[in-house]
């Protein structure tokens, strides 16, 4: 049997603690399928759906048992649709793990067949998120320690300011 977890999110764009979490579950599962989210309540992307997912590409090469995917729709609906047994997330702080305790249960709910996994981040990850990249970034900060560094001149090109 082989065993395929999920480990969705926007990646807009991917971070250090997004490959770290990716990085972990590919040592967890046979197959982790790095699933891009298609949001339309969230409408103000940085980077398209192909960027994203091409950059998840370019830093997960290196493992052999990462896909990335993308989809529209019910995150239950995907996982029941490929057959996978889990729903990989990354935690950073108590706040997340609210929302995502509601989410799991949800998720469990509409499709009993899969567990939600929660990784907790390393504590060097615990304050970066896509957000704080994108703000670093818009003032002309140095993000080389927050995003894996072979989509660094990407990131900055799209982001960074003149100054």
């Amino acid at each position: 049997m082989n065993r395929i977890a999920v480990c969705p999110g926007s990646f807009d764009p991917v971070t250090l603690g997004h490959l770290d979490i990716i990085t972990r579950a590919s040592g967890l599962f046979d197959e982790v399928i790095v699933l891009v989210s298609v949001n339309k309540m969230k409408t103000n992307f940085s980077f398209s759906l192909e960027e994203r997912k091409n950059m998840i590409r370019a830093v997960t090469g290196h493992l052999p048992n990462i896909k990335v995917d993308s989809f529209e729709g019910l995150l239950a609906d995907y996982v029941k649709q490929i057959g996978a047994i889990a729903i990989v997330k990354g935690l950073r702080a108590v706040s997340d793990f609210e929302y995502e305790f509601q989410m799991a249960l949800a998720n469990k709910k509409l499709y009993n067949d899969a567990e939600t996994v929660f990784l907790t981040t390393k504590a060097e990850n615990m304050y970066l998120s896509s957000s704080v990249v994108k703000q670093i970034a818009s003032f002309g900060g140095d993000i080389s320690h927050f995003v894996p560094e072979q989509i660094l001149d990407d990131i900055k090109k799209r982001l960074v300011k003149e100054k």
